[in-house]
Protein backbone atom coordinates (compact mmCIF):
# COMPACT_ATOMS: atom_id res chain seq x y z
CA UNK A 1 0.00 0.00 0.00
CA UNK A 2 1.11 3.56 -0.64
CA UNK A 3 1.55 6.15 2.10
CA UNK A 4 -1.89 7.72 1.59
CA UNK A 5 -3.62 4.33 1.93
CA UNK A 6 -1.64 3.52 5.05
CA UNK A 7 -2.49 6.90 6.56
CA UNK A 8 -6.18 6.39 5.77
CA UNK A 9 -6.08 3.00 7.47
CA UNK A 10 -4.37 4.38 10.58
CA UNK A 11 -6.84 7.26 10.92
CA UNK A 12 -9.77 4.87 10.39
CA UNK A 13 -8.59 2.56 13.16
CA UNK A 14 -8.12 5.48 15.54
CA UNK A 15 -11.63 6.80 14.84
CA UNK A 16 -13.06 3.35 15.53
CA UNK A 17 -11.16 3.13 18.83
CA UNK A 18 -12.31 6.61 19.90
CA UNK A 19 -15.87 5.53 19.10
CA UNK A 20 -15.48 2.49 21.33
CA UNK A 21 -14.11 4.69 24.11
CA UNK A 22 -17.23 6.86 23.96
CA UNK A 23 -19.22 3.92 25.29
CA UNK A 24 -16.83 2.93 28.09
CA UNK A 25 -16.19 4.10 31.64
CA UNK A 26 -13.90 2.96 34.42
CA UNK A 27 -16.91 1.13 35.87
CA UNK A 28 -16.64 -1.35 32.98
CA UNK A 29 -13.28 -2.45 34.36
CA UNK A 30 -14.64 -2.71 37.92
CA UNK A 31 -17.17 -5.34 36.81
CA UNK A 32 -14.37 -7.91 36.94
CA UNK A 33 -14.33 -7.76 40.72
CA UNK A 34 -18.11 -7.72 40.99
CA UNK A 35 -18.68 -10.90 38.96
CA UNK A 36 -15.36 -12.46 37.93
CA UNK A 37 -16.47 -15.93 36.79
CA UNK A 38 -17.94 -15.13 33.33
CA UNK A 39 -15.22 -12.56 32.67
CA UNK A 40 -12.46 -15.04 33.48
CA UNK A 41 -14.06 -17.74 31.30
CA UNK A 42 -14.40 -15.28 28.42
CA UNK A 43 -10.81 -14.06 28.76
CA UNK A 44 -9.50 -17.63 28.90
CA UNK A 45 -11.27 -18.38 25.62
CA UNK A 46 -10.04 -15.18 23.96
CA UNK A 47 -6.47 -14.92 25.21
CA UNK A 48 -5.40 -18.55 25.65
CA UNK A 49 -7.75 -20.99 23.92
CA UNK A 50 -8.25 -19.04 20.68
CA UNK A 51 -4.53 -18.89 19.70
CA UNK A 52 -4.15 -22.58 20.54
CA UNK A 53 -7.10 -23.50 18.28
CA UNK A 54 -5.73 -21.28 15.50
CA UNK A 55 -2.31 -22.91 15.71
CA UNK A 56 -3.75 -26.44 15.68
CA UNK A 57 -5.86 -25.60 12.62
CA UNK A 58 -2.75 -24.31 10.85
CA UNK A 59 -1.01 -27.62 11.56
CA UNK A 60 -4.00 -29.60 10.28
CA UNK A 61 -4.85 -27.54 7.18
CA UNK A 62 -1.22 -26.66 6.34
CA UNK A 63 -2.03 -23.35 4.56
CA UNK A 64 0.52 -21.15 2.81
CA UNK A 65 2.90 -19.51 5.33
CA UNK A 66 1.48 -16.02 4.80
CA UNK A 67 -2.04 -17.37 5.44
CA UNK A 68 -0.89 -19.16 8.59
CA UNK A 69 0.77 -16.00 9.92
CA UNK A 70 -2.28 -13.96 8.97
CA UNK A 71 -4.54 -16.40 10.81
CA UNK A 72 -2.34 -16.30 13.92
CA UNK A 73 -2.41 -12.51 13.79
CA UNK A 74 -6.21 -12.71 13.61
CA UNK A 75 -6.59 -15.01 16.62
CA UNK A 76 -4.19 -12.78 18.55
CA UNK A 77 -6.73 -9.94 18.18
CA UNK A 78 -9.99 -11.05 19.85
CA UNK A 79 -13.22 -9.12 20.26
CA UNK A 80 -13.33 -5.53 19.17
CA UNK A 81 -16.25 -3.17 18.78
CA UNK A 82 -18.18 -5.53 16.49
CA UNK A 83 -18.71 -8.05 19.29
CA UNK A 84 -20.50 -5.44 21.40
CA UNK A 85 -22.94 -4.64 18.58
CA UNK A 86 -23.59 -8.31 17.81
CA UNK A 87 -24.13 -9.04 21.51
CA UNK A 88 -26.71 -6.27 21.65
CA UNK A 89 -28.52 -7.67 18.60
CA UNK A 90 -28.41 -11.21 20.06
CA UNK A 91 -29.95 -10.04 23.37
CA UNK A 92 -26.78 -11.11 25.19
CA UNK A 93 -25.11 -9.68 28.29
CA UNK A 94 -23.89 -6.33 26.97
CA UNK A 95 -22.04 -5.25 30.16
CA UNK A 96 -20.11 -8.54 30.05
CA UNK A 97 -19.27 -7.97 26.38
CA UNK A 98 -18.05 -4.44 27.05
CA UNK A 99 -16.00 -5.61 30.04
CA UNK A 100 -14.32 -8.33 27.97
CA UNK A 101 -13.62 -5.88 25.15
CA UNK A 102 -12.17 -3.37 27.61
CA UNK A 103 -9.90 -5.83 29.40
CA UNK A 104 -8.65 -7.76 26.38
CA UNK A 105 -7.81 -4.43 24.68
CA UNK A 106 -5.29 -3.91 27.47
CA UNK A 107 -4.06 -7.51 27.77
CA UNK A 108 -3.48 -7.94 24.04
CA UNK A 109 -1.07 -5.01 24.00
CA UNK A 110 1.31 -7.48 25.65
CA UNK A 111 0.13 -10.81 24.19
CA UNK A 112 -0.08 -9.81 20.50
CA UNK A 113 3.70 -9.31 20.09
CA UNK A 114 4.34 -12.70 21.71
CA UNK A 115 1.93 -14.54 19.40
CA UNK A 116 3.11 -12.74 16.26
CA UNK A 117 6.76 -13.33 17.13
CA UNK A 118 6.04 -17.04 17.55
CA UNK A 119 4.14 -17.12 14.26
CA UNK A 120 6.97 -15.49 12.32
CA UNK A 121 9.50 -17.87 13.85
CA UNK A 122 7.38 -20.96 13.12
CA UNK A 123 5.84 -20.22 9.72
CA UNK A 124 8.03 -17.66 7.94
CA UNK A 125 10.70 -19.99 6.49
CA UNK A 126 9.35 -19.79 2.94
CA UNK A 127 8.50 -16.08 2.86
CA UNK A 128 11.95 -14.78 3.60
CA UNK A 129 13.80 -13.76 6.71
CA UNK A 130 11.68 -11.22 8.58
CA UNK A 131 12.58 -9.97 12.03
CA UNK A 132 9.45 -9.90 14.19
CA UNK A 133 8.87 -6.18 14.87
CA UNK A 134 8.09 -6.48 18.59
CA UNK A 135 8.87 -2.86 19.44
CA UNK A 136 6.99 -1.53 16.42
CA UNK A 137 3.95 -3.66 17.25
CA UNK A 138 3.94 -2.46 20.86
CA UNK A 139 4.21 1.20 19.83
CA UNK A 140 1.53 0.73 17.17
CA UNK A 141 -0.88 -0.79 19.70
CA UNK A 142 -0.30 2.10 22.10
CA UNK A 143 -0.84 4.73 19.40
CA UNK A 144 -3.69 3.02 17.54
CA UNK A 145 -5.60 1.50 20.48
CA UNK A 146 -4.65 2.79 23.91
CA UNK A 147 -4.46 6.54 23.19
CA UNK A 148 -7.64 6.80 21.04
CA UNK A 149 -9.52 4.57 23.49
CA UNK A 150 -8.42 6.81 26.36
CA UNK A 151 -9.50 9.91 24.42
CA UNK A 152 -12.96 8.43 23.91
CA UNK A 153 -13.27 7.52 27.60
CA UNK A 154 -12.07 10.99 28.62
CA UNK A 155 -14.75 12.59 26.43
CA UNK A 156 -17.31 10.19 27.93
CA UNK A 157 -16.32 11.30 31.44
CA UNK A 158 -16.12 15.04 30.82
CA UNK A 159 -19.00 15.43 28.35
CA UNK A 160 -21.25 12.41 28.79
CA UNK A 161 -24.25 13.90 26.96
CA UNK A 162 -22.07 14.77 23.96
CA UNK A 163 -20.49 11.31 24.03
CA UNK A 164 -23.93 9.70 24.12
CA UNK A 165 -25.08 11.72 21.10
CA UNK A 166 -21.90 10.96 19.16
CA UNK A 167 -21.57 7.27 20.00
CA UNK A 168 -24.13 6.17 17.39
CA UNK A 169 -22.85 8.33 14.51
CA UNK A 170 -19.24 7.42 15.27
CA UNK A 171 -20.08 3.70 15.29
CA UNK A 172 -21.86 4.07 11.94
CA UNK A 173 -18.90 5.97 10.54
CA UNK A 174 -16.63 3.25 11.91
CA UNK A 175 -18.61 0.58 10.08
CA UNK A 176 -18.32 2.52 6.83
CA UNK A 177 -14.60 3.06 7.33
CA UNK A 178 -14.07 -0.62 8.10
CA UNK A 179 -15.95 -1.61 4.95
CA UNK A 180 -13.76 0.76 2.92
CA UNK A 181 -10.61 -0.63 4.52
CA UNK A 182 -11.61 -4.22 3.73
CA UNK A 183 -12.57 -3.24 0.19
CA UNK A 184 -9.25 -1.49 -0.38
CA UNK A 185 -7.34 -4.56 0.85
CA UNK A 186 -9.35 -6.84 -1.44
CA UNK A 187 -8.80 -4.56 -4.44
CA UNK A 188 -5.09 -4.24 -3.74
CA UNK A 189 -4.58 -7.97 -3.23
CA UNK A 190 -7.40 -9.28 -5.45
CA UNK A 191 -5.31 -11.78 -7.39
CA UNK A 192 -3.86 -13.21 -4.18
CA UNK A 193 -7.33 -13.20 -2.60
CA UNK A 194 -8.85 -15.02 -5.59
CA UNK A 195 -6.04 -17.55 -5.66
CA UNK A 196 -6.26 -18.47 -1.98
CA UNK A 197 -9.96 -17.86 -1.21
CA UNK A 198 -10.95 -21.55 -1.21
CA UNK A 199 -8.21 -22.61 1.21
CA UNK A 200 -8.68 -19.58 3.43
CA UNK A 201 -12.46 -19.68 3.76
CA UNK A 202 -12.39 -23.35 4.77
CA UNK A 203 -10.03 -22.97 7.69
CA UNK A 204 -11.77 -19.76 8.78
CA UNK A 205 -15.20 -21.41 8.72
CA UNK A 206 -13.89 -24.17 10.98
CA UNK A 207 -12.20 -21.60 13.24
CA UNK A 208 -15.42 -19.62 13.70
CA UNK A 209 -17.59 -22.69 14.22
CA UNK A 210 -15.22 -24.22 16.77
CA UNK A 211 -14.61 -21.07 18.78
CA UNK A 212 -18.29 -20.08 19.03
CA UNK A 213 -19.34 -23.63 19.91
CA UNK A 214 -16.68 -24.00 22.60
CA UNK A 215 -17.56 -20.56 23.94
CA UNK A 216 -21.25 -21.42 24.25
CA UNK A 217 -21.14 -25.01 25.48
CA UNK A 218 -18.14 -24.35 27.73
CA UNK A 219 -20.07 -21.53 29.39
CA UNK A 220 -23.08 -23.77 29.93
CA UNK A 221 -20.79 -26.43 31.39
CA UNK A 222 -19.63 -23.86 33.96
CA UNK A 223 -23.29 -23.06 34.68
CA UNK A 224 -23.39 -19.54 33.29
CA UNK A 225 -26.81 -18.25 32.28
CA UNK A 226 -28.00 -18.19 28.68
CA UNK A 227 -27.27 -14.50 28.11
CA UNK A 228 -23.70 -14.95 29.36
CA UNK A 229 -23.22 -18.10 27.26
CA UNK A 230 -24.39 -16.32 24.10
CA UNK A 231 -22.08 -13.40 24.86
CA UNK A 232 -19.00 -15.57 25.41
CA UNK A 233 -19.78 -17.51 22.22
CA UNK A 234 -19.85 -14.22 20.30
CA UNK A 235 -16.71 -12.91 22.01
CA UNK A 236 -14.91 -16.17 21.17
CA UNK A 237 -15.92 -16.18 17.49
CA UNK A 238 -15.78 -12.47 16.61
CA UNK A 239 -12.22 -11.28 16.04
CA UNK A 240 -10.84 -7.76 15.71
CA UNK A 241 -10.20 -7.80 11.97
CA UNK A 242 -9.63 -4.05 12.00
CA UNK A 243 -6.67 -4.35 14.33
CA UNK A 244 -5.34 -7.35 12.41
CA UNK A 245 -5.38 -5.39 9.16
CA UNK A 246 -3.72 -2.46 10.92
CA UNK A 247 -0.90 -4.66 12.22
CA UNK A 248 -0.40 -6.38 8.86
CA UNK A 249 -0.38 -3.22 6.74
CA UNK A 250 0.93 -0.47 9.02
CA UNK A 251 3.21 -2.27 11.47
CA UNK A 252 4.54 -5.25 9.52
CA UNK A 253 4.18 -3.67 6.07
CA UNK A 254 2.73 -6.84 4.51
CA UNK A 255 -0.77 -6.30 3.02
CA UNK A 256 -0.86 -9.97 1.98
CA UNK A 257 -1.00 -10.93 5.67
CA UNK A 258 -4.29 -8.99 5.89
CA UNK A 259 -6.01 -11.31 3.40
CA UNK A 260 -7.15 -13.64 6.20
CA UNK A 261 -8.74 -10.80 8.16
CA UNK A 262 -10.36 -9.41 5.01
CA UNK A 263 -11.97 -12.79 4.29
CA UNK A 264 -12.91 -13.42 7.91
CA UNK A 265 -14.73 -10.08 8.29
CA UNK A 266 -17.73 -10.86 6.03
CA UNK A 267 -17.67 -14.53 7.08
CA UNK A 268 -17.88 -13.83 10.81
CA UNK A 269 -20.78 -11.41 10.32
CA UNK A 270 -22.62 -14.06 8.32
CA UNK A 271 -21.93 -16.66 11.00
CA UNK A 272 -23.01 -14.19 13.69
CA UNK A 273 -26.57 -14.52 12.39
CA UNK A 274 -26.72 -17.86 14.25
CA UNK A 275 -26.34 -16.44 17.81
CA UNK A 276 -28.39 -13.35 16.83
CA UNK A 277 -31.37 -15.43 15.67
CA UNK A 278 -30.94 -17.81 18.60
CA UNK A 279 -30.95 -14.94 21.08
CA UNK A 280 -33.94 -13.21 19.48
CA UNK A 281 -35.93 -16.45 19.52
CA UNK A 282 -35.15 -17.16 23.17
CA UNK A 283 -35.58 -13.65 24.53
CA UNK A 284 -38.26 -12.21 22.22
CA UNK A 285 -40.70 -11.89 25.12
Amino acid sequence: MDESSTLFLAVSIMIIMIGMGLGLTLQDFRRVGENPKPVLIGLFNQIILLPIIGFILCLIFKPEPFIAIGLMMLVACPGGTSSNIITLLARGDLPLSISLTSINSLITIFTIPLIINFSFDFFSTSIGSITPPTQDIFISLIVVIAIPLSIGMFIKKKASSFAQRMEGPVRKASSILLALVILSILVKEFELFKKHFADTVGILFVLNTLTMSIGFFGSKMFKLNLKQAITIAIESGIQNGTLTISLAVITVGRPDLAIVAAVYGPLMYLMALVPIMFGIRNFKK
